[in-house]
């Protein structure tokens, strides 16, 4: 049995028109200053197949190698197949679930150990991208986050949020959202606040789901723009613009995606985007690593390391 949210489009929001769709930047991925351009219109950038769909699918396989580790996937499905035994992960305690990705602290830590979840980011296609929006050279932080949505009762969709009160640093620098598989809205993809950039820092209330804190919208700030993913596709944006997850309508189903995050090397980054994205070293990361080349690879630069503000992460009223 074959997963079809996966291989094909079915099972997509089709039906469903979307008013406000991705602007694909696929024509400009050569020209920076018409990328730049766009970026500071739209405070996103999309990009429809800029990545090899089987390099997604095989990073696909290994995140779904550890799901069948601990037995949450059911049976009879290929290598690709994202249908969930929710009885069995509904049996894995609240509290040992990390809510902000959706499977248990030791199986995300399986997967942070995985080295091409770390390689993949540094994949020639993205660096290039950067290269070309930043003009400057590209530093990939290593803090990798792997979001593995499943249907455990405690997981809640992303609120609307802004990552820079989370990683700090420079404002320049941008998240890349990469669906690894096909992720039609039903699957619950992201979607964008457009322009949302502009506002600046945008206080926050604390919130369920994902990182615990909301960006306070005001209701006349309702143009969000999303998109039926594919393998393949690359939605990226700057840390200030707003961007949250849909619901899923296929609970059943895991979504898996990778948020990476990208900045120009003579900008300043905060010190925990060096570290892991879970309670784990780097040397138990890189244990089973086959090649040594990006072991402790940001270490080669010298960096420029910002202070870390804590008052950015405190709830505080915003005026509309």
């Amino acid at each position: 049995m074959t997963n079809p949210l996966v291989s094909t489009n079915e099972g997509s929001d089709d039906s469903c028109e979307i008013s406000n769709r991705f602007t694909d930047s696929m024509d400009l991925l050569h020209d920076s200053e018409a990328l730049r351009q766009r970026a500071q219109e739209d405070g996103y950038l999309f990009f429809k197949g800029l990545l090899p769909r089987q390099e997604i699918l095989d990073l696909r396989k290994d995140f779904l190698s550890v799901v069948d580790r601990y037995g949450w996937r059911k049976p009879g499905q290929d290598a690709l197949g994202g249908e969930m035994d929710l009885d069995l992960l509904n049996m894995v305690p609240d509290e040992q679930i990390r809510s902000d990705i959706g499977v248990s602290e030791a199986a995300y830590k399986d997967v942070q150990k995985l080295e091409s979840f770390h390689r993949f980011p540094h994949h020639d296609r993205l660096k290039a991208l950067y290269k070309e929006l930043f003009q400057d050279e590209v530093l990939v932080h290593p803090r990798h986050i792997a979001r593995m949505v499943t249907g455990h009762r405690v997981m809640v969709p992303t609120p609307p949020h802004q990552d820079f009160p989370a990683i700090q640093g420079s404002t320049n620098t941008w998240t890349a959202w990469i669906p690894l598989g096909d992720c039609p809205r039903s699957m619950g993809g992201l979607s964008v606040l457009r322009s949302s950039d502009r506002l600046g820092y945008v206080p926050i209330t604390l919130s369920k789901g994902a990182g615990g804190v909301a960006a306070q919208t005001c209701p006349w700030e309702t143009d969000w723009a999303e998109t039926d993913f594919e393998a393949g596709d690359v939605l990226t944006f700057p840390s200030l613009t707003i961007h949250k997850a849909l619901r899923c309508q296929h609970r059943q189903f895991i979504r898996l995606s990778m948020d990476i995050r990208y900045q120009p090397k003579s900008e300043p980054v905060e010190i925990k985007s060096l570290y892991p994205h879970a309670d784990i070293e780097w040397d138990d990361i890189y244990s089973n690593w086959v090649d040594d080349d990006l072991k402790y690879y940001w270490e080669k630069d010298s960096l420029t390391l910002d202070e870390w503000n804590p008052n950015l992460l405190q709830p505080s009223r915003r005026i509309c």
